[in-house]
């Protein structure tokens, strides 16, 4: 596909923070544009989600010999977080590592990837790609413009300015910032306020005093410095009832207009790279945990009982709520309790 006049208008844009890998500045290449809310680093530091861009971009460099090229942009500085999905199912914007439930406003189906509950390990997460439920998926983004290039998965846990948000007990009086509609329900049912903001505005909600408590990634609560706030982290790493589909996503307009042999190379290193994104999830599942013991706060880990208790409430919110929006929800939730 040859450079657009869109490519060049767009590549003037967020020039402070763009990361360009071309092994060949005068070959003419196609240029795509990757942004995400997260904070940049370089390749080998820093979150992984921004890592795993940054990789991707360099593979695809390397193996198009200089004929493909992907521009990181971080920290949301192409394009504000929750208007990357409309834009890229427009093609006004080429890719994005995107929060699949920040797209459920568009798509309700989308917030199947943070169902409260529904998924509680990384075996069960990464068993959806292959299963039914992971094919109906694809096949709808498809069918709403948006391709899967690479599924990754995030658990979560909650950090707390005060007291601990362990169990459904704790929740009552708390704002509490959740992550999507699902898990607000969720959390309103036991008795908690909420507030719908993306996680890289967590700080300063917490700061503020406008939020109790948040429910993100390990990722996040490193990444955004929250353990300087928190006295308590209820950590993801053994157990969670938050698991979040976070995958690298490309719109069709764009992946339609590349050559065959440019979209199954994206595809491929997006499959490669999986491997690296969920090593990167569960080592800051560990790390979270050492980062907020050594700022001061108490952490614990959900046992099996407690999480019960969560996934009782999701069932008779959430889960209900989710499977009465369309036939495409009710198909999807059914499919995702097959997996095991």
């Amino acid at each position: 596909m040859p450079l657009t006049r869109r490519h060049f208008l767009a590549s003037g844009l967020a020039a402070p923070a763009i990361l360009t890998f071309g092994l060949n500045a005068a070959r003419a290449a196609t240029i795509l544009k990757l942004s995400h809310q997260f904070p940049g680093g370089t390749i080998d530091e820093g979150d992984f989600r921004d890592r795993m861009c940054r990789k991707f971009a360099q593979a695809i460099a390397e193996r198009s010999k200089g004929a493909l090229e992907v521009q990181v942009y971080p920290g949301s500085s192409l394009m504000k977080t929750n208007a990357q999905f409309a834009a890229m199912r427009k093609g006004a914007l080429d890719m994005s590592l995107y929060p699949s439930p920040y797209a459920g406003g568009e798509i309700p189906e989308m917030n199947i990837g943070l169902m409260p509950a529904l998924v509680s390990s990384y075996e069960q997460a990464i068993a959806w790609k292959k299963a039914p439920v992971g094919r109906k998926l694809t096949e709808l983004l498809d069918q709403k413009g948006i391709i899967l290039v690479s599924w990754v998965w995030q658990s979560g846990g909650v950090a707390s300015r005060e007291r601990p948000l362990y169990a459904p007990a704790d929740a009552k009086g708390l704002k509490v910032r959740g992550g999507s509609r699902e898990m607000d329900l969720m959390m309103k049912q036991a008795g908690a306020a909420t507030l719908s903001i993306p996680s890289s505005e967590s700080y300063a909600a917490m700061q503020t005093g406008a939020c109790d408590a948040v429910i993100t990634s390990s990722t996040s609560l490193i990444s955004f410095r929250l353990e300087e706030l928190a006295k308590a982290l209820t950590s993801g790493r053994e157990r969670s009832y938050w698991f979040m589909l976070e995958p690298i996503m490309m719109s069709k307009t764009v992946f339609s207009g590349l050559p065959k042999d440019q979209q199954d190379l994206i595809m491929t290193i997006g499959a490669e790279l999986e491997t690296f994104g969920q090593a990167g999830a569960k080592a800051d599942d560990t790390k979270v945990e050492e980062i907020f013991a050594k700022a001061g706060a108490k952490v614990q880990n959900l046992d099996e009982a407690t999480l019960g208790k969560w996934r009782d409430i999701a069932r008779e919110t959430a889960w209900k709520d989710y499977a009465g929006k369309n036939a495409n929800c009710a198909e999807l939730l059914k499919l995702a309790e097959q997996v095991s």
